[in-house]
């Protein structure tokens, strides 16, 4: 069992001064909060290594999994990224800049354009995304094998029921 943590002292805190709530929630949700913050700020150090930010790292790995040709429009990546255009044209104007994407016509729509992950862009983060999985992993493997199988077996239940009680299901981006 672990020592008390931070989230032990919250709700110990809000019993001592409101005993009438029930904070099971804020128990669950503040470590998975604060988990996702300092797990996230590892792999943010980890894609300064290379030059990049997660929200780069996100685009160039959008692209690497969308497989050959890595190539998306704008508007699929903002959407599967959950950014504005405005956004998604900063970081594209950064990563075309360092020669890790181009744009092009789209071939198919004379309106649109295509992201495509270059060469360089796909060494970048073919590498970048082996030290991001090092770090998780050297966090995650203090747990037992048992252990990460029941926590990720829990996460997935815990995430359904978000979705069951009324969230909109969102692509996947951060974590790879």
């Amino acid at each position: 069992m672990a020592a008390e943590d931070d989230v032990d002292r919250i709700v110990a805190q809000w019993a001592q001064e409101r005993p009438d709530l029930q904070t099971e929630a804020m128990a669950v949700f503040g470590r998975v909060y604060r988990i996702a913050r300092l797990v996230g700020d590892r792999q943010e150090a980890v894609y300064a290594a290379f030059g990049i930010n997660r929200g780069d790292f996100d685009v160039l790995a959008t692209l690497r999994r969308s497989g050959s040709p890595f190539r998306l429009a704008p508007k699929d990546l903002t959407a599967s990224l959950m950014l504005t255009s405005g956004g998604m044209t900063g970081r594209l104007d950064r990563l075309e800049h360092r020669g890790l994407v181009t744009r092009a016509p789209d071939p198919a729509d004379r309106r649109g354009l295509t992201v495509t992950l270059t060469s360089a862009g796909r060494a970048l983060v073919d590498e970048a995304v082996i030290a991001g999985l090092d770090a998780q992993r050297e966090v995650l493997e203090m747990l037992s094998p048992e252990s990460r199988s029941q926590l990720s077996s829990l996460l997935r239940e815990l995430l359904a029921a978000v979705y069951a009680a009324g969230a909109t299901p969102q692509p996947t981006s951060s974590s790879g």
